[in-house]
Protein backbone atom coordinates (compact mmCIF):
# COMPACT_ATOMS: atom_id res chain seq x y z
CA UNK A 1 0.00 0.00 0.00
CA UNK A 2 2.78 2.26 0.89
CA UNK A 3 4.27 2.03 -2.83
CA UNK A 4 0.60 3.86 -3.70
CA UNK A 5 2.07 6.87 -1.92
CA UNK A 6 5.76 8.46 -1.18
CA UNK A 7 8.13 6.41 -0.75
CA UNK A 8 12.01 7.45 1.73
CA UNK A 9 13.46 4.03 0.30
CA UNK A 10 12.59 1.55 -2.64
CA UNK A 11 12.79 -2.06 -1.92
CA UNK A 12 16.47 -3.79 -1.43
CA UNK A 13 16.77 -4.44 -5.10
CA UNK A 14 17.15 -0.85 -6.03
CA UNK A 15 20.27 -0.84 -3.60
CA UNK A 16 21.63 -3.14 -5.35
CA UNK A 17 21.12 -1.74 -8.50
CA UNK A 18 23.19 1.45 -7.49
CA UNK A 19 26.55 -0.67 -6.07
CA UNK A 20 25.93 -2.23 -10.07
CA UNK A 21 25.46 1.07 -12.03
CA UNK A 22 28.57 2.77 -10.06
CA UNK A 23 31.08 0.40 -10.89
CA UNK A 24 32.93 -0.89 -13.95
CA UNK A 25 32.64 -4.07 -15.42
CA UNK A 26 30.19 -6.02 -12.94
CA UNK A 27 26.87 -6.83 -13.95
CA UNK A 28 23.50 -7.85 -12.20
CA UNK A 29 20.87 -10.22 -13.50
CA UNK A 30 17.97 -9.66 -11.88
CA UNK A 31 15.13 -12.47 -11.65
CA UNK A 32 11.99 -10.20 -11.97
CA UNK A 33 8.41 -10.07 -13.45
CA UNK A 34 7.78 -7.49 -16.34
CA UNK A 35 7.47 -4.17 -15.30
CA UNK A 36 9.93 -4.04 -12.75
CA UNK A 37 12.21 -2.30 -15.14
CA UNK A 38 10.99 0.82 -14.01
CA UNK A 39 14.26 1.50 -11.90
CA UNK A 40 16.01 2.19 -15.21
CA UNK A 41 14.51 5.92 -14.80
CA UNK A 42 15.68 6.45 -11.59
CA UNK A 43 19.34 6.37 -13.10
CA UNK A 44 18.48 7.83 -17.15
CA UNK A 45 16.12 10.53 -15.90
CA UNK A 46 16.66 11.31 -12.47
CA UNK A 47 20.47 11.20 -12.35
CA UNK A 48 20.69 12.01 -15.90
CA UNK A 49 23.07 9.24 -16.65
CA UNK A 50 23.67 8.39 -20.18
CA UNK A 51 23.19 4.80 -19.98
CA UNK A 52 21.37 2.28 -18.74
CA UNK A 53 22.40 0.29 -15.69
CA UNK A 54 24.34 -2.86 -16.30
CA UNK A 55 21.12 -4.48 -15.41
CA UNK A 56 19.38 -7.71 -17.12
CA UNK A 57 16.39 -8.55 -15.86
CA UNK A 58 14.21 -12.01 -16.63
CA UNK A 59 11.13 -10.56 -17.29
CA UNK A 60 9.16 -13.48 -16.76
CA UNK A 61 5.12 -12.57 -17.11
CA UNK A 62 2.22 -14.18 -15.37
CA UNK A 63 1.76 -17.40 -17.80
CA UNK A 64 5.37 -18.19 -17.16
CA UNK A 65 4.46 -18.90 -13.38
CA UNK A 66 3.18 -22.39 -14.78
CA UNK A 67 5.62 -23.19 -16.42
CA UNK A 68 10.11 -23.15 -15.60
CA UNK A 69 10.90 -19.83 -14.56
CA UNK A 70 14.82 -21.32 -13.05
CA UNK A 71 15.45 -21.86 -16.58
CA UNK A 72 14.31 -18.20 -17.63
CA UNK A 73 16.91 -16.83 -15.12
CA UNK A 74 19.43 -19.28 -16.48
CA UNK A 75 18.90 -18.59 -19.87
CA UNK A 76 18.85 -15.07 -19.09
CA UNK A 77 22.39 -14.95 -16.72
CA UNK A 78 23.98 -17.22 -19.46
CA UNK A 79 23.04 -14.17 -22.30
CA UNK A 80 24.28 -11.60 -20.69
CA UNK A 81 27.32 -13.18 -19.65
CA UNK A 82 27.79 -13.77 -23.31
CA UNK A 83 26.89 -10.30 -24.63
CA UNK A 84 28.79 -8.19 -22.00
CA UNK A 85 31.12 -9.81 -20.65
CA UNK A 86 31.71 -8.57 -16.74
CA UNK A 87 34.59 -9.20 -14.64
CA UNK A 88 32.09 -10.45 -12.21
CA UNK A 89 28.30 -10.59 -11.87
CA UNK A 90 26.12 -10.14 -9.07
CA UNK A 91 22.45 -11.99 -9.39
CA UNK A 92 19.32 -11.94 -7.33
CA UNK A 93 15.67 -11.25 -6.94
CA UNK A 94 13.18 -8.52 -6.44
CA UNK A 95 10.49 -8.86 -4.09
CA UNK A 96 7.88 -10.40 -6.91
CA UNK A 97 10.29 -12.59 -8.00
CA UNK A 98 11.62 -13.74 -3.92
CA UNK A 99 8.07 -15.41 -3.66
CA UNK A 100 8.36 -17.67 -6.41
CA UNK A 101 11.89 -19.01 -4.50
CA UNK A 102 13.82 -20.01 -7.39
CA UNK A 103 17.29 -19.35 -5.58
CA UNK A 104 19.24 -17.21 -8.17
CA UNK A 105 22.71 -17.91 -7.00
CA UNK A 106 22.26 -21.92 -6.69
CA UNK A 107 20.62 -21.89 -10.70
CA UNK A 108 24.05 -19.36 -11.41
CA UNK A 109 26.48 -21.79 -9.78
CA UNK A 110 24.63 -24.50 -12.01
CA UNK A 111 26.18 -22.68 -15.27
CA UNK A 112 29.39 -22.89 -14.49
CA UNK A 113 30.60 -19.28 -15.87
CA UNK A 114 34.24 -18.54 -15.54
CA UNK A 115 33.85 -15.44 -13.33
CA UNK A 116 33.17 -14.85 -10.29
CA UNK A 117 29.14 -14.83 -9.26
CA UNK A 118 28.02 -13.40 -6.29
CA UNK A 119 24.60 -14.29 -5.19
CA UNK A 120 22.66 -11.51 -3.20
CA UNK A 121 19.74 -12.58 -0.57
CA UNK A 122 17.98 -9.34 -0.10
CA UNK A 123 14.98 -9.65 2.02
CA UNK A 124 12.15 -7.56 0.01
CA UNK A 125 9.84 -7.24 2.85
CA UNK A 126 11.82 -6.90 5.71
CA UNK A 127 14.70 -4.51 4.40
CA UNK A 128 15.08 -1.41 2.15
CA UNK A 129 17.13 0.14 -0.38
CA UNK A 130 19.93 1.36 1.79
CA UNK A 131 20.54 -1.79 3.28
CA UNK A 132 20.33 -3.51 0.25
CA UNK A 133 23.33 -1.05 -1.05
CA UNK A 134 25.14 -2.07 1.88
CA UNK A 135 24.46 -5.79 1.74
CA UNK A 136 25.59 -6.01 -2.03
CA UNK A 137 28.98 -4.10 -1.31
CA UNK A 138 29.86 -5.97 1.32
CA UNK A 139 29.11 -8.90 -0.63
CA UNK A 140 31.01 -8.20 -2.60
CA UNK A 141 34.34 -7.03 -1.42
CA UNK A 142 33.72 -10.28 1.20
CA UNK A 143 33.40 -12.62 -1.95
CA UNK A 144 36.43 -10.45 -3.97
CA UNK A 145 39.07 -9.58 -1.45
CA UNK A 146 38.49 -12.58 1.14
CA UNK A 147 41.28 -14.89 -0.88
CA UNK A 148 43.75 -11.80 -1.05
CA UNK A 149 46.80 -12.06 0.86
CA UNK A 150 47.52 -9.65 4.42
CA UNK A 151 49.70 -6.71 3.17
CA UNK A 152 52.28 -5.77 5.34
CA UNK A 153 52.21 -2.27 7.39
CA UNK A 154 53.58 0.23 4.97
CA UNK A 155 57.62 0.91 4.76
CA UNK A 156 58.84 4.13 6.25
CA UNK A 157 59.20 6.66 3.89
CA UNK A 158 56.44 5.52 1.41
CA UNK A 159 53.42 7.85 1.84
CA UNK A 160 50.07 6.75 3.34
CA UNK A 161 47.43 5.62 1.36
CA UNK A 162 43.57 5.09 1.94
CA UNK A 163 40.31 3.93 0.03
CA UNK A 164 37.17 6.13 -0.18
CA UNK A 165 34.07 3.84 0.25
CA UNK A 166 30.83 4.49 0.21
CA UNK A 167 29.52 6.50 -2.71
CA UNK A 168 27.14 5.19 -5.35
CA UNK A 169 25.10 5.89 -8.13
CA UNK A 170 22.11 7.92 -7.14
CA UNK A 171 23.87 9.14 -4.05
CA UNK A 172 23.08 12.57 -3.23
CA UNK A 173 26.10 14.51 -4.40
CA UNK A 174 28.34 11.56 -4.20
CA UNK A 175 30.47 12.67 -7.03
CA UNK A 176 31.04 16.03 -6.07
CA UNK A 177 31.90 14.87 -2.16
CA UNK A 178 33.79 12.07 -3.72
CA UNK A 179 36.29 15.02 -5.62
CA UNK A 180 36.38 17.71 -2.84
CA UNK A 181 37.59 14.34 -0.07
CA UNK A 182 40.36 13.08 -2.79
CA UNK A 183 41.55 17.12 -2.96
CA UNK A 184 41.72 17.53 0.36
CA UNK A 185 43.37 14.02 1.07
CA UNK A 186 45.91 14.70 -1.11
CA UNK A 187 46.40 18.10 0.00
CA UNK A 188 47.30 16.31 3.19
CA UNK A 189 49.78 14.00 1.16
CA UNK A 190 47.45 11.00 1.17
CA UNK A 191 47.20 8.93 -1.39
CA UNK A 192 43.86 7.58 -2.61
CA UNK A 193 44.21 4.09 -3.44
CA UNK A 194 40.90 2.85 -4.37
CA UNK A 195 37.44 4.85 -4.36
CA UNK A 196 34.53 2.34 -4.24
CA UNK A 197 31.82 1.77 -5.54
CA UNK A 198 31.56 4.73 -7.72
CA UNK A 199 33.75 4.01 -10.09
CA UNK A 200 35.41 0.82 -9.10
CA UNK A 201 35.95 -2.50 -10.91
CA UNK A 202 35.63 -6.18 -9.47
CA UNK A 203 39.26 -6.12 -9.41
CA UNK A 204 39.95 -3.12 -8.05
CA UNK A 205 37.92 -4.57 -4.88
CA UNK A 206 40.28 -7.42 -4.71
CA UNK A 207 43.11 -4.78 -3.46
CA UNK A 208 41.24 -3.13 -0.90
CA UNK A 209 42.91 -4.70 2.10
CA UNK A 210 46.37 -3.08 0.32
CA UNK A 211 45.42 0.52 1.56
CA UNK A 212 46.29 1.50 5.18
CA UNK A 213 43.21 2.95 6.12
CA UNK A 214 39.64 3.47 4.90
CA UNK A 215 37.59 6.25 4.66
CA UNK A 216 33.52 6.23 5.52
CA UNK A 217 31.84 9.07 3.89
CA UNK A 218 28.55 7.07 3.95
CA UNK A 219 28.12 4.68 6.76
CA UNK A 220 24.44 3.55 5.11
CA UNK A 221 26.11 2.07 2.15
CA UNK A 222 30.33 1.40 3.31
CA UNK A 223 29.99 0.58 7.40
CA UNK A 224 29.45 -3.38 6.90
CA UNK A 225 32.16 -3.43 4.16
CA UNK A 226 35.03 -1.50 6.33
CA UNK A 227 34.34 -3.46 9.43
CA UNK A 228 34.92 -6.84 7.41
CA UNK A 229 38.17 -4.64 5.88
CA UNK A 230 39.12 -4.44 9.51
CA UNK A 231 38.89 -7.40 11.12
CA UNK A 232 39.89 -9.49 7.77
CA UNK A 233 43.35 -7.14 7.07
CA UNK A 234 43.33 -4.92 10.15
CA UNK A 235 42.95 -1.62 8.34
CA UNK A 236 41.24 1.35 10.80
CA UNK A 237 38.16 2.89 8.92
CA UNK A 238 36.97 6.62 10.01
CA UNK A 239 34.39 7.45 12.07
CA UNK A 240 34.09 11.54 11.45
CA UNK A 241 32.21 12.25 8.65
CA UNK A 242 33.37 15.69 7.15
CA UNK A 243 29.64 17.47 6.46
CA UNK A 244 30.47 21.00 8.20
CA UNK A 245 33.23 23.13 9.40
CA UNK A 246 33.63 21.32 12.55
CA UNK A 247 32.99 18.23 11.49
CA UNK A 248 35.89 18.09 8.43
CA UNK A 249 38.19 20.04 11.21
CA UNK A 250 37.68 16.68 13.42
CA UNK A 251 37.76 14.80 10.15
CA UNK A 252 41.12 15.94 9.42
CA UNK A 253 42.58 15.17 12.82
CA UNK A 254 40.80 11.78 12.99
CA UNK A 255 42.59 11.29 9.39
CA UNK A 256 46.40 12.55 10.26
CA UNK A 257 46.04 10.61 12.97
CA UNK A 258 45.62 7.53 10.92
CA UNK A 259 47.64 8.55 7.98
CA UNK A 260 51.07 10.25 10.71
CA UNK A 261 50.98 13.51 9.02
CA UNK A 262 50.46 17.16 10.08
CA UNK A 263 46.84 18.04 10.65
CA UNK A 264 47.91 21.79 9.66
CA UNK A 265 47.74 20.25 6.09
CA UNK A 266 44.17 20.14 6.07
CA UNK A 267 43.53 23.71 7.05
CA UNK A 268 40.61 25.15 5.16
CA UNK A 269 42.53 28.22 5.26
CA UNK A 270 40.61 30.69 2.89
CA UNK A 271 38.84 28.40 1.45
CA UNK A 272 36.40 28.36 4.36
CA UNK A 273 34.24 31.07 4.18
CA UNK A 274 30.93 29.63 5.47
CA UNK A 275 32.41 30.39 9.14
CA UNK A 276 33.45 34.23 8.67
CA UNK A 277 29.89 34.74 6.97
CA UNK A 278 28.38 32.83 9.88
CA UNK A 279 29.17 35.72 12.00
CA UNK A 280 28.23 38.61 9.45
CA UNK A 281 25.74 41.08 9.86
CA UNK A 282 23.97 39.86 6.95
CA UNK A 283 23.56 36.09 8.57
CA UNK A 284 23.44 38.03 12.21
CA UNK A 285 19.39 38.06 12.39
CA UNK A 286 19.04 34.23 11.82
CA UNK A 287 20.75 33.53 15.05
CA UNK A 288 17.71 31.62 16.58
CA UNK A 289 15.23 30.35 14.20
CA UNK A 290 13.72 27.47 14.09
CA UNK A 291 14.94 25.04 11.92
CA UNK A 292 13.49 21.21 11.37
CA UNK A 293 16.07 18.11 10.38
CA UNK A 294 14.86 15.32 8.68
CA UNK A 295 16.57 12.63 5.53
CA UNK A 296 19.08 10.00 6.38
CA UNK A 297 20.79 9.02 9.74
CA UNK A 298 24.35 10.66 8.07
CA UNK A 299 23.06 13.99 6.46
CA UNK A 300 20.53 14.48 9.35
CA UNK A 301 22.78 14.12 12.11
CA UNK A 302 25.12 16.23 10.32
CA UNK A 303 22.37 19.05 9.40
CA UNK A 304 21.68 19.47 13.07
CA UNK A 305 25.22 20.03 14.07
CA UNK A 306 25.55 22.55 11.72
CA UNK A 307 22.19 24.41 12.43
CA UNK A 308 23.01 24.75 16.23
CA UNK A 309 26.39 25.21 16.26
CA UNK A 310 27.68 26.88 12.87
CA UNK A 311 24.39 29.05 12.35
CA UNK A 312 23.38 29.48 15.60
CA UNK A 313 19.35 27.88 14.43
CA UNK A 314 17.57 26.44 16.67
CA UNK A 315 16.78 22.90 16.29
CA UNK A 316 13.25 22.26 16.92
CA UNK A 317 12.68 18.81 14.83
CA UNK A 318 15.14 15.77 14.05
CA UNK A 319 14.46 12.36 12.33
CA UNK A 320 15.12 10.07 10.13
CA UNK A 321 14.04 6.98 7.72
CA UNK A 322 17.38 4.88 8.39
CA UNK A 323 16.13 2.59 10.99
CA UNK A 324 19.40 1.00 11.13
CA UNK A 325 20.65 3.68 12.84
CA UNK A 326 17.80 4.79 15.01
CA UNK A 327 20.39 5.17 18.12
CA UNK A 328 22.50 7.11 16.64
CA UNK A 329 19.73 9.89 15.73
CA UNK A 330 18.14 9.66 19.32
CA UNK A 331 21.33 10.06 20.47
CA UNK A 332 21.85 13.40 18.47
CA UNK A 333 18.40 14.52 19.54
CA UNK A 334 19.00 14.19 23.10
CA UNK A 335 21.86 16.96 23.06
CA UNK A 336 18.76 19.72 21.64
CA UNK A 337 16.54 18.43 24.17
CA UNK A 338 13.90 17.05 21.88
CA UNK A 339 13.05 13.40 20.78
CA UNK A 340 14.22 12.01 17.49
CA UNK A 341 11.26 11.35 15.10
CA UNK A 342 12.40 7.75 13.47
CA UNK A 343 9.52 6.72 10.51
CA UNK A 344 9.35 6.11 6.77
CA UNK A 345 6.21 7.64 6.69
CA UNK A 346 5.78 10.70 5.36
CA UNK A 347 2.75 11.72 6.64
CA UNK A 348 4.08 11.41 10.26
CA UNK A 349 7.03 13.67 9.23
CA UNK A 350 4.17 16.30 7.60
CA UNK A 351 1.93 16.05 11.28
CA UNK A 352 5.74 16.50 12.94
CA UNK A 353 6.93 19.56 11.08
CA UNK A 354 3.18 21.16 11.64
CA UNK A 355 3.01 20.94 15.27
CA UNK A 356 7.02 22.33 15.41
CA UNK A 357 6.25 25.49 13.66
CA UNK A 358 10.00 25.58 12.02
CA UNK A 359 11.42 28.40 9.97
CA UNK A 360 13.04 26.81 8.04
CA UNK A 361 13.15 22.71 7.22
CA UNK A 362 15.94 20.40 6.07
CA UNK A 363 14.76 17.76 4.49
CA UNK A 364 14.60 15.67 1.16
CA UNK A 365 12.08 16.29 -1.54
CA UNK A 366 9.54 14.79 0.40
CA UNK A 367 10.00 17.52 3.29
CA UNK A 368 10.15 20.28 0.53
CA UNK A 369 6.78 19.47 -0.87
CA UNK A 370 5.54 19.08 2.73
CA UNK A 371 7.16 22.46 3.44
CA UNK A 372 5.49 24.56 0.45
CA UNK A 373 2.27 23.05 1.01
CA UNK A 374 2.78 24.66 5.00
CA UNK A 375 4.44 28.11 3.41
CA UNK A 376 7.97 27.32 5.32
CA UNK A 377 11.05 27.53 3.51
CA UNK A 378 13.08 24.52 2.55
CA UNK A 379 16.16 22.94 1.69
CA UNK A 380 17.15 19.47 0.63
CA UNK A 381 20.00 18.02 2.36
CA UNK A 382 19.49 13.77 1.56
CA UNK A 383 17.93 11.89 -0.53
CA UNK A 384 15.57 10.67 -1.68
CA UNK A 385 16.19 13.70 -4.17
CA UNK A 386 15.24 15.06 -7.58
CA UNK A 387 16.47 15.61 -11.03
CA UNK A 388 17.03 19.63 -9.70
CA UNK A 389 19.42 17.68 -6.91
CA UNK A 390 21.55 16.27 -9.34
CA UNK A 391 23.38 19.82 -10.91
CA UNK A 392 25.65 20.15 -13.23
CA UNK A 393 27.60 22.40 -11.28
CA UNK A 394 30.26 21.37 -8.54
CA UNK A 395 28.11 21.42 -5.15
CA UNK A 396 29.69 18.96 -2.79
CA UNK A 397 28.28 18.73 1.03
CA UNK A 398 31.51 17.61 2.36
CA UNK A 399 34.85 19.13 3.37
CA UNK A 400 35.81 22.79 3.07
CA UNK A 401 33.74 23.87 0.06
CA UNK A 402 30.73 21.72 1.27
CA UNK A 403 30.56 24.25 4.31
CA UNK A 404 30.43 26.71 1.86
CA UNK A 405 27.83 25.21 -0.21
CA UNK A 406 25.65 24.17 3.11
CA UNK A 407 25.53 27.60 4.11
CA UNK A 408 24.65 29.38 0.77
CA UNK A 409 22.17 26.45 0.41
CA UNK A 410 20.43 27.10 3.79
CA UNK A 411 19.90 30.42 4.08
CA UNK A 412 19.13 31.66 0.33
CA UNK A 413 15.62 30.07 1.15
CA UNK A 414 15.75 32.36 3.94
CA UNK A 415 16.67 35.75 2.03
CA UNK A 416 13.90 34.94 0.16
CA UNK A 417 11.38 34.26 2.59
CA UNK A 418 12.27 37.64 3.65
CA UNK A 419 12.02 39.79 0.11
CA UNK A 420 8.93 37.68 -0.42
CA UNK A 421 7.64 39.36 2.67
CA UNK A 422 8.92 42.63 1.69
CA UNK A 423 7.06 42.18 -1.29
CA UNK A 424 3.44 41.07 0.36
CA UNK A 425 4.25 44.56 2.63
CA UNK A 426 4.50 46.81 -0.65
CA UNK A 427 2.01 44.83 -2.66
CA UNK A 428 0.05 48.28 -3.41
CA UNK A 429 2.77 50.26 -4.51
CA UNK A 430 2.99 49.80 -7.98
CA UNK A 431 6.80 49.01 -7.92
CA UNK A 432 6.37 46.10 -6.19
CA UNK A 433 2.74 45.02 -6.93
CA UNK A 434 2.62 41.16 -8.71
CA UNK A 435 1.63 42.29 -12.12
CA UNK A 436 4.88 44.47 -11.93
CA UNK A 437 7.34 42.28 -9.93
CA UNK A 438 6.13 39.01 -9.21
CA UNK A 439 7.19 36.94 -6.66
CA UNK A 440 9.36 34.50 -7.45
CA UNK A 441 7.55 31.65 -5.29
CA UNK A 442 4.85 32.30 -7.69
CA UNK A 443 1.34 33.43 -6.89
CA UNK A 444 0.41 31.01 -4.22
CA UNK A 445 3.53 31.36 -1.94
CA UNK A 446 1.33 31.61 0.73
CA UNK A 447 -0.07 28.53 2.89
CA UNK A 448 -2.97 27.01 1.70
CA UNK A 449 -6.54 26.82 3.56
CA UNK A 450 -5.66 22.96 3.90
CA UNK A 451 -2.50 24.03 5.16
CA UNK A 452 -3.35 26.35 7.48
CA UNK A 453 -5.53 24.19 9.15
CA UNK A 454 -3.10 21.91 9.47
CA UNK A 455 -1.23 24.27 11.27
CA UNK A 456 -3.79 25.21 13.07
CA UNK A 457 -4.63 21.93 14.32
CA UNK A 458 -1.42 20.17 14.63
CA UNK A 459 -0.64 21.25 19.00
CA UNK A 460 2.53 19.67 19.84
CA UNK A 461 1.65 16.65 22.58
CA UNK A 462 3.21 17.77 25.28
CA UNK A 463 0.61 21.33 25.33
CA UNK A 464 -2.08 19.22 23.92
CA UNK A 465 -5.11 18.55 26.04
CA UNK A 466 -8.76 17.30 25.19
CA UNK A 467 -10.15 20.21 26.24
CA UNK A 468 -7.94 22.69 24.65
CA UNK A 469 -8.30 22.15 20.92
CA UNK A 470 -8.12 25.31 18.78
CA UNK A 471 -9.34 27.11 15.86
CA UNK A 472 -8.12 30.06 14.51
CA UNK A 473 -10.30 32.35 12.65
CA UNK A 474 -10.20 33.32 9.02
CA UNK A 475 -9.79 36.78 9.56
CA UNK A 476 -6.95 36.26 12.34
CA UNK A 477 -5.20 33.60 9.75
CA UNK A 478 -5.07 36.67 7.23
CA UNK A 479 -3.65 39.59 10.22
CA UNK A 480 -1.39 36.81 11.44
CA UNK A 481 0.27 36.35 7.51
CA UNK A 482 1.31 40.08 8.22
CA UNK A 483 3.63 39.72 10.44
CA UNK A 484 7.05 38.97 8.90
CA UNK A 485 7.83 35.15 8.76
CA UNK A 486 10.65 34.98 10.25
CA UNK A 487 8.61 35.77 13.74
CA UNK A 488 5.51 34.66 12.81
CA UNK A 489 6.07 31.21 14.62
CA UNK A 490 6.74 33.10 17.58
CA UNK A 491 3.76 34.97 17.27
CA UNK A 492 1.49 31.54 16.45
CA UNK A 493 2.86 29.91 19.67
CA UNK A 494 2.53 33.30 21.85
CA UNK A 495 -1.07 33.62 20.97
CA UNK A 496 -2.18 29.92 21.22
CA UNK A 497 -0.82 29.41 24.87
CA UNK A 498 -2.08 33.36 25.49
CA UNK A 499 -5.48 31.69 24.30
CA UNK A 500 -5.32 27.81 26.05
CA UNK A 501 -4.84 29.43 29.27
CA UNK A 502 -7.83 31.65 29.02
CA UNK A 503 -9.83 28.81 27.92
CA UNK A 504 -10.39 30.76 24.53
CA UNK A 505 -11.45 27.95 21.30
CA UNK A 506 -11.67 30.01 18.63
CA UNK A 507 -8.68 32.34 18.23
CA UNK A 508 -9.92 35.69 16.63
CA UNK A 509 -8.02 39.26 15.40
CA UNK A 510 -9.09 40.52 19.39
CA UNK A 511 -7.36 37.34 20.87
CA UNK A 512 -4.30 37.92 18.82
CA UNK A 513 -3.57 41.67 19.68
CA UNK A 514 -4.60 40.94 23.43
CA UNK A 515 -1.65 37.90 23.21
CA UNK A 516 0.47 40.82 21.66
CA UNK A 517 -0.19 42.74 24.42
CA UNK A 518 0.02 40.44 27.19
CA UNK A 519 3.91 39.75 25.93
CA UNK A 520 4.74 43.25 24.90
CA UNK A 521 4.55 43.73 28.85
Amino acid sequence: MQLTLWTYEGPPHIGAMRVATAMRDLHYVLHAPQGDTYADLLFTMIERRDRRPPVTYTTFQARDLGGDTAELFKTAAREAYERFRPTAMIVGASCTAELIQDDPGGLARTLGLPIPVVALELPAYQKKENWGAAETFYRLVRGLAGGAPVVPPRAAGRAPTCNILGPTALGFRHRDDVAEISALLRKMGIEVSIVAPLGASPADLVKLGEADFNVVLYPEIALPAAQWLERKFGRPYTRTVPIGRLATAEFVAEVAALAGVDPALGQGGDAARSEWYAKSVDSGYLTGKRVFVFGDATHAIAAARIAAEEIGFDVVGLGTYSREFARETRAAAQRYGIEALITDDYLDVEAAIAAAQPELVLGTQMERHIAKRLGVPCAVISAPVHVQDFPARYSPQMGHEGANVLFDTWIHPLMMGLEEHLLAMFREDFEFNDRAAPSHLGAKAAPTESAAKLVASAVPPQTATSDAILAWASEAELELKKIPFFVRGKARRNCETYARERGVRLITVETLYDAKAHFSR
